[in-house]
């Protein structure tokens, strides 16, 4: 059987990333897959900085005293395509024999030409790219952020633009919820209204694509418009860039459409990428935040994780024909006009930070760039976290600070509060969508306890590496504090804070300039931790999770500690799976054994069914005994659901919690008529029962129908896939659609019970409210 380590031949390797990022791209080609090689071929042009140079020195910002200083990471970008431009000539190809250049493809005989066309534009030469964007970038009538001051929001509290948008948005909830629950809508109290989240996992483009079709299930079912905030981590934060942006113009249908459209071609082919950056309109549409970052940030740094953006945004920001592109799909605050009158659900985008504390006597500058992996090992304390940062149209915000600024205010220097300006100037335009999505899709970021997770499996699977699995888990602790490529780095907008801070907040963050963000799917990759953030007061979450370790993390239980540690009561303690005190190995073989009979995997107390539901309690503890598992409800072995119905309406019911995971679904249909799978075809052995030696065309990946989907084993999956046919992506959103189609009458009935139990709760209350008055009136009355 093929497994997910097999699938580690077609994703980009941490070692090949690293060797890249040392300037060993010619070594470390040679070892390389085609698909591979194509995800670094634009990068040796684009990297802003040698590594070394990097850390030896803070970068000038262009347009400085120092911009002609070979330094500077202007100078280091335009000297690296300058590089491009001289090594690989045309006429050199023919020094390599003749047998060699019939396999050069036609389009790197053009990357010299391609790359020195970017070199002039970028070269702030009157007249060129660079310099007509930073003209832009001053024009009020185009960033009219740009004549707005701004100041830190320090408060525990929502900000004002949320609380009113959940008023705007509970209004909008009220009709939706009558279709959706079967109830007249005038006998609908505002109050009783279920506050509803919806989020889904992390896991790159696969948690793109089958995001969406989750997503569309719910809307489609009448779900969707009853939902007050979505969230995401990774690729769920770019389904809701698109489903925001006037590609999608908020249809699921037209997004799929879109995805088809574009996900065909790998994010770094060079052709392509190359031609979007160097060709109007779309090279000023992507590049700008490129050079307001540079231009405007003293001490910023271009790096992989900003390469990544560019190319991220240039595969999915750009609608098909690529002359229709929104300067307004660019900003994230702009999406603030699909949330007027609360006519869609507040989106939040997460990122964190990897705060590492030093040992006593130790630097500690927050960032660690200045020291090697060895050295922060050996002077790095073990406890070390992650902080949470959430992004909305209306703030950026950090829970654990207490602190946040207006998402338009992205991208500024600040100090003591208070955006600091630049002398007879304006502060640069808000930070590009094209630099965020790189920062919230930066798994490769990940610790080298991360990578080492990645492909553990295959190393556990080769004989005589016991031992050395073994002594790596053993350092375990050391391996979760070194990240191999750096995060990207926006400015730290709690600079000369320190007193107006939480007295938790950890010192380092007060010293360094700019914060280290990443993919939150380093902590959770589930991003609940915003939707159980006090205030919100979520009081159903549904969460679709397309990880790619379903079986082997349990997300929902992570979040017990945060629970706890921020004294949030209601969260169902003891979600998730598997059961406590079980083997996760042993639940594994049990539920793949069923699944090579073809048959839905049985939801005993400790395995994952389509959907699984679980409920917390705001009840009271006085004893200080741990409290037990919160109840797992609509079990499918229990066909009375009285009983679940029972526990959700009862007046000291927490959080509802119902999770969908990505599994496979023998009973998915077909695909639509429209599909290339649609047409008849010889009959196939069962995806179990495929050869794993087999090889395959990575141009033309492998598309099973919906039916034969397992995520957990199909290499086209595989979160390093850049890569989707569009009958592909017909099979992942409908696997998507019709595990949710499993579980929706469960939550239809979670919905219910709730909204009954808020209508309780209210009626209640006004009833003794009217009991106080009278007892008033009787008071104050005096018979005569």
């Amino acid at each position: 059987m093929a497994t997910r380590a097999a699938r580690l031949r077609w994703s980009v390797p941490p070692a090949a990333l690293a060797a890249y990022t040392a300037g060993e791209w010619t070594q470390s080609s040679r070892r390389l897959q085609p698909e591979q090689k194509a995800y670094f071929a634009t990068s040796p042009g684009l990297y802003a900085t040698d590594p070394d140079s990097k850390r030896s020195s803070p970068a000038d910002p262009p347009g400085s005293k120092e911009d002609g200083d070979h330094g500077s990471v202007w100078n280091n970008i335009v000297q690296k395509l300058d590089g491009v431009t001289q090594t690989v000539r045309s006429g050199e190809w023919v020094d390599l024999g003749g047998n060699i250049t019939h396999y050069i493809p036609d389009w790197a005989r053009l990357l010299p030409a391609k790359a020195q066309k970017l070199q002039r534009e970028l070269s702030l030469a009157p007249g060129s790219l660079a310099d007509s964007i930073w003209a832009d970038a001053k024009d009020p009538d185009l960033n009219p952020e740009i004549l707005r001051d701004a100041k830190v929001r320090v408060s525990k509290d929502l900000c004002a633009e949320e609380q009113a948008f959940r008023q705007n948005r509970k209004k909008h909830a009220v009709k939706a919820l009558a279709s959706y629950l079967k109830i007249r809508e005038q006998d609908i109290h505002p109050d009783d209204v279920p506050v509803i989240a919806m989020c889904g996992s992390g896991g790159g483009l696969r948690a793109l694509v089958a995001g969406t079709g989750s997503y569309l299930a719910a809307q489609e079912a009448g779900l969707w418009d009853c939902v007050t905030y979505t969230a995401g981590v990774s690729g769920s934060c770019w389904l809701q860039t698109l489903y925001h942006s006037s590609i999608a113009d908020q249809n699921f249908n037209r997004l799929v459409e879109h995805l088809k459209n574009r996900l065909g071609v790998h994010i770094a082919f060079p052709p392509k990428a190359l031609n979007l950056l160097t060709t109007a309109p779309t090279n000023k549409y992507l590049l700008s935040g490129m050079v307001e970052k540079l231009k405007g940030d003293p001490g910023a740094d271009f790096g992989l994780v900003d390469i990544y953006g560019l190319l991220i945004a240039a595969r999915l920001l750009v609608p098909r024909g690529e002359l229709g592109v929104s300067d307004l799909d660019l900003k994230l605050s702009s999406q603030k006009a699909n949330l007027l009158n609360g006519a869609h659900p507040l989106p939040i985008y997460t990122a964190v930070r990897h705060e590492i504390p030093m040992l006593d006597g130790q630097e500690d500058h927050g960032d660690h760039k200045q020291k090697g992996p060895e050295e922060l090992m050996r002077e790095s304390k073990s406890e070390a976290w992650f902080q949470w940062f959430e992004f909305t149209p209306y703030e950026f915000f950090c829970e654990e600070l207490n602190a946040g600024i207006p998402t338009w205010a992205l991208g500024r220097q600040f100090n003591a509060g208070h955006n600091q300006l630049p002398p007879d100037d304006y502060p640069i335009p808000e930070l590009r969508l094209p630099g965020l999505m790189g920062i919230w899709g930066s798994a490769f970021c990940a610790t080298l306890s991360h990578y080492y997770k990645e492909v553990r499996p295959l190393v556990k699977s080769l004989a005589g590496f016991g031992g050395i699995d073994s002594l790596i888990q053993g350092k375990n602790q050391d391996l979760i504090r070194v990240h191999p490529i750096d995060p990207a780095a926006i400015p730290n907008y709690v600079m000369g804070m320190k007193d107006q801070l939480p007295a938790s907040a950890p010192q380092s963050i007060f010293h360094s300039e700019h914060l280290r963000l990443m993919d939150a799917g380093m902590s959770n990759n589930l991003p609940i931790y915003p939707l159980i953030r006090p205030g919100r007061d979520v009081d159903v979450i549904v969460a679709f999770d397309a990880s790619a370790d379903i079986k082997r993390e349990n997300w929902l239980s992570v979040v017990d500690g945060y629970a706890r540690q921020r004294g949030i009561n209601g969260w169902p303690l003891g979600a998730g799976w598997p059961k406590e005190g079980e083997s996760v190995e042993g639940l594994r073989e049990k539920v793949d054994q069923e699944i090579k009979r073809a048959k839905p995997p049985s939801s005993t107390d400790g395995d994952l069914s389509y959907c699984n539901v679980w409920v917390g309690t705001m009840e009271e503890r006085i004893s200080k005994d741990e409290p037990p598992p919160s109840k797992r409800l609509f079990h499918p072995q229990n066909t009375d659901p009285s009983d679940s119905d029972f526990h959700l309406t009862r007046p000291d019911a927490g959080i509802a919690v119902v999770y969908f995971p990505l599994i496979p679904n023998s009973s998915a249909p077909d695909l639509p008529p429209t599909s290339e799978l649609s047409r008849p075809r010889p009959a196939v052995a069962s995806l179990q029962q495929r050869d794993s030696s087999q090889t395959t065309d990575p141009e033309q990946p492998v598309a099973p129908h919906p039916g034969s989907i397992d995520p957990d084993v199909d290499d086209f999956l595989s979160t390093w896939n850049f890569v989707y046919t569009p009958e592909q992506i017909d099979s992942v959103v409908g696997l998507a659609k019709a595990n949710f189609a499993q579980g929706e009458e469960q939550v239809r009935r979670v919905v219910k019970a709730v909204y009954e139990r808020k209508k309780s709760d209210r009626l209640k209350r006004e009833e003794q409210d009217l009991e106080r008055e009278h007892r008033k009136r009787m008071e104050g009355f005096v018979p005569l």
